[in-house]
């Protein structure tokens, strides 16, 4: 790990190893005349939210750097699903690349027919993550989530919380009732802006979301933190304590953003990409707008690493899915 580093230093080396993060490397094979032409970033949602926003800083930073000429090709719809089946099925030629949220990797679990498989989508990175955060409207009197837990053992099913449908925070939260001996109501949303929205405006006592999407409405006074979904504290929210430090029963959970491109890309292709990446996510105009606006810890896995990590994750959540006979919506 380069000591220049400044960002998130302490959190990430716990993790480096094991998701097998690499600096630029000497390759050992250039590909010729790669990239030809326009390259497409193809994000699978609508702009907006925190995806869109990561393709495009991301090809900015490229465009700048290298003079690649960059299209970021929106393909919203069906959770993600649309805009995958597009990049999996576009030629492996090293012009079409995919770059998705969490969300992606439980699309195949909770929908097993869907219009592409796993292997049709080659890993090339794990970009980073944040915590995922648990916020309350601010008329609750709930400071801790173990205080939430405890009310929830007293009105049984009465307490409503909105989320993502289809999500990581989704199944984390279907499944941590049964672990604590509690009831509450999880209402699965179609987009994390409604979930907000419902809670912001008091129709719904708490929402789970990204800290990318909700550190704003802390930081206004709209909702107050109660939980962090990490193994520690998030140095956007000192004061917050994280579920595992309130003796709340839970698997880690991180939002994460990723690249893939379609099965069949040429490895010197995907090396010499995967060295741009890092190279453009660890400059310090993209790492300081990465941690500043999303809370991000930069991971810039390998292609290796990134593909463990999704068999675990898939084996983690996949089996909450499947116990609880979960539905995508």
């Amino acid at each position: 790990m380069n000591s220049k580093r400044p960002l998130r230093r302490r959190t990430l080396l716990g993790t480096a190893a094991a998701l097998g993060v690499t600096a630029p490397a000497v390759l050992r094979a250039q590909p010729g005349d790669w990239p030809k032409g326009q390259l497409r970033f193809v994000v699978p949602f609508p702009p907006g939210g925190s995806t869109d926003p990561v393709a495009r800083i991301i090809a900015a930073q490229l465009q700048a750097s290298l003079g690649w000429n960059i299209m970021v090709d929106n393909k919203p719809g069906g959770t993600g699903v649309v805009g995958a089946s597009v990049a999996a099925k576009a030629p492996p030629d090293g012009q079409t690349w995919l770059i998705v949220f969490d969300n992606h990797i439980l699309n195949p679990l909770f929908t097993p027919d869907l219009p592409y498989k796993d292997s049709e989508l080659a890993n090339v990175m794990l970009i980073g993550r944040t915590q995922q955060a648990i916020g309350v409207h601010p008329d609750r009197p709930y400071k801790t989530f173990a205080e939430v837990i405890a009310d929830a053992k007293k009105k049984p099913g009465k307490l409503a919380m909105a989320v993502l449908a289809a999500s990581q925070a989704f199944v984390l939260v279907s499944q941590m009732p049964q672990d604590n001996g509690y009831e509450m109501n999880i209402i699965p949303y179609k987009g994390g802006g409604p979930a907000l929205a419902d809670t912001l405006a008091g129709h719904t006592d708490m929402v789970i979301s990204s800290l990318t999407a909700i550190q704003p409405h802390f930081a206004s006074g709209k909702l107050r933190p109660v939980a962090v979904t990490g193994a520690e504290r998030s140095p956007t929210l000192p004061d917050t304590p994280s579920l595992i430090e309130q003796g709340v029963k839970a698997p880690l959970a991180y939002a994460w953003w990723g690249v893939y491109a379609p099965s069949g890309t040429p490895r010197p292709i995907i090396d010499r990409m995967h060295a741009e990446l890092t190279k453009a996510i660890r400059s310090p105009e993209v790492s300081k707008k990465f941690v500043d606006q999303f809370a991000m810890d930069i991971i810039t896995s390998s292609p290796e690493g990134f593909a463990a990590f999704q068999r675990k994750e898939q084996e983690i959540w996949g089996k909450t899915i499947r116990e609880k006979n979960l539905k995508p919506e």
